[in-house]
């Protein structure tokens, strides 16, 4: 009977480690996986022209020279539906089945146009962008922030890579 005992024993220690073994595995390739990480980490605002070349007549040519560009820096596709851009007096554009390719920008003009892969229209007769001082915040679809870019001072025109995700982290 002991003998019984002692390789029942033995299966069910050699099961208990195949088990934690596989689990081990599957935790390992979860936390590798780059599908995994956080949306905020693979969108970012790009750059901005909030200040449209030549004279501000409020046509709509002048009005579409000013534009947020929206990064995908990912490989994967991100669902952009339901997230926003939004200046700092509370105007906001919401993105409406767009879907972001990995690696790929989408400018977010701000006059009336048709919509494309590339760009898209906020269909707007004014302008949204101070040329002086604002700030760009993008939200996903769960109204968490992803990334703000905000200029003032002495920068004129078109400004790069000052976003800033809600944990501090571009």
């Amino acid at each position: 009977m002991s003998a019984f005992m002692s390789i029942t024993a033995r299966r069910t220690a050699a099961a208990v480690l195949a088990a934690g073994a596989l689990v081990g595995t599957f935790a390992a390739s979860a936390s590798a996986d780059p599908g995994g990480r956080s949306h905020r980490d693979r969108v970012e605002i790009a750059r901005a022209q909030y200040d449209s070349p030549g004279w501000d007549n409020g046509s709509n040519r002048s009005l579409n020279k000013e534009w947020i560009e929206v990064t995908n820096t990912s490989r994967h596709t991100v669902n952009l539906d339901g997230w926003t851009l939004s200046a700092r007096d509370g105007r906001t554009y919401t993105f409406h089945h767009y879907r972001l390719a990995g690696r790929s920008t989408v400018r977010v003009h701000t006059g009336v146009g048709r919509d494309s892969g590339r760009d898209v229209y906020q269909d707007r007769r004014r302008y949204v962008w101070d040329n002086r001082s604002d700030t760009v915040t993008l939200r996903d679809d769960h109204n968490r922030r992803v990334d703000t870019l905000a200029w003032g001072g002495d920068r004129h025109g078109d400004v790069r890579g000052h976003g800033r995700g809600h944990d501090g982290r571009r």
